[in-house]
């Protein structure tokens, strides 16, 4: 069973083949590395050999990083977060930040609770950890803010920084699971589930249902929601739920995977990150 892809799950004596749970987080690893090596056509040519042919690659490689959710905050497990002492409150703590959020862009945060300001550089997400010399730069760019700001300012340790970030990443890595349903024999005829967690992209002979995990509140709950409108969907057309060998799943099957869904829930919220929270929102992009 690799990283990349489980071809096989076998749980109890039950064994669901090649459904699809695959770990996008390392997929960008390989392209790193190989990008690195031969340069970015050639990666190219060695991931598309291990890409799932019925998923649409826009939803790998996604052109922009996106927006900072809502509610999102410093979080020392992710971010490499410094403290600033204001001397009193309000100074121009807006323009002072504001040549660091464009340099970092969407990977920078800044908190304010007067006279404290915490600023925080995210040191993991799908692309990786942040290279230690991008540390280095958060880190001079905030001293240099502190000393315009007359501020006291105080950091953690770049290295011990760093080294967490990397076991977090790891773990991260082996919990961006993707889950994918495939009903066919219903011809190409888009299917439509508003309001739902998962994804449905049109396939030759049907559509595939897709749910990305680690960010999706309640995931063991939008997976249910997926393995239902599957089966309703292919019993209403005449069609049937499948994993990627064209095997049916059955409800025994479509339960183990939903088992298995729970434990990588409960590994992230071990590590302080709920499925579906800013913070996960932050992580999985």
């Amino acid at each position: 069973m690799t990283d990349l892809q489980l071809g096989l799950l076998v749980i109890g004596g039950v064994a669901v083949a090649a459904v699809l749970l695959y770990n996008r987080w390392q997929e960008r690893g390989v392209r790193r590395e190989a990008e690195r090596t031969f340069g970015s056509g050639h990666a190219d040519v060695l991931l598309d050999e291990r890409r799932e042919p019925t998923l649409p690659p826009l939803t790998l490689t996604p052109a922009r990083r996106p927006e900072v959710p809502a509610g999102a905050l410093p979080a020392e497990q992710v971010d490499y977060v410094m403290e600033l002492t204001l001397p009193a409150p309000g100074g121009a703590v807006h323009q002072a930040w504001a040549p660091i959020e464009q340099r970092f862009l969407r990977r920078v945060l800044l908190s304010e609770e007067p006279p404290n300001v915490r600023a925080a550089l995210q040191l993991v997400s799908r692309n990786g950890v942040v290279a230690d010399a991008e540390v280095v730069e958060f880190r001079s760019m905030v001293e240099t803010m502190a000393s315009q700001l007359g501020a006291a300012v105080s950091a953690p340790e770049m290295r011990e920084a760093l080294d967490a970030a990397r076991e977090l990443d790891r773990i991260c890595a082996d919990s961006d699971i993707q889950v994918a349903l495939h009903v066919v024999g219903i011809g190409f005829t888009p299917a439509q589930f508003d309001g739902q967690a998962f994804q449905a992209a049109p396939r030759e002979d049907g559509v595939t249902l897709t749910l990305d995990v680690a960010r999706t509140p309640e995931p063991a709950r939008g997976y249910e929601a997926m393995a239902r409108a599957g089966r309703q969907l292919a019993q209403s057309r005449g069609g049937r739920l499948v994993d990627d060998t064209g095997r049916e799943l059955d409800d025994r099957a479509l339960a183990t995977i939903g088992a298995q869904l729970e434990a990588v829930r409960q590994r992230l919220a071990g590590c302080g990150i709920e499925p579906g929270s800013p913070l996960a929102l932050r992580v999985f992009s």
